[in-house]
């Protein structure tokens, strides 16, 4: 069998990154306050960590207003879905192998 180290996903690698996926996985959407307030980052942070994902298919981005305020909310594509949860599968695997 390959190492499953081989199978990690390199997108994931950031911990601000897996709190997103993490979210987004267990959330049919989430603002980007609501997603700033539980990853605990600044503004830019998270945004250039959203575009990362965004960039790369695994999530989607859905602007719109609440009253005269603009409301972003993000969801997980299958694509992201399919994509985070082999990332995860590669860890158990790691973790097996070495434990």
């Amino acid at each position: 069998m390959k190492n499953p180290i081989e199978h990690l996903n390199k997108i994931f690698d950031s911990r601000i990154r897996l709190g997103i996926m993490s979210a987004l996985l267990v959330n049919t959407s989430v603002s980007f306050n609501d997603l700033k307030e539980f990853i605990q980052v600044t503004d830019g942070n998270l945004a250039s960590h959203l575009k990362t994902l965004e960039d790369n298919g695994y999530l989607k981005v859905q602007k719109g207003f609440i009253g005269r305020k603009t409301n972003t909310l993000y969801s997980v594509t299958k694509a992201g879905e399919k994509a985070f949860k082999a990332h995860l599968d590669a860890l158990e695997q790691m973790i097996k192998t070495l434990g």
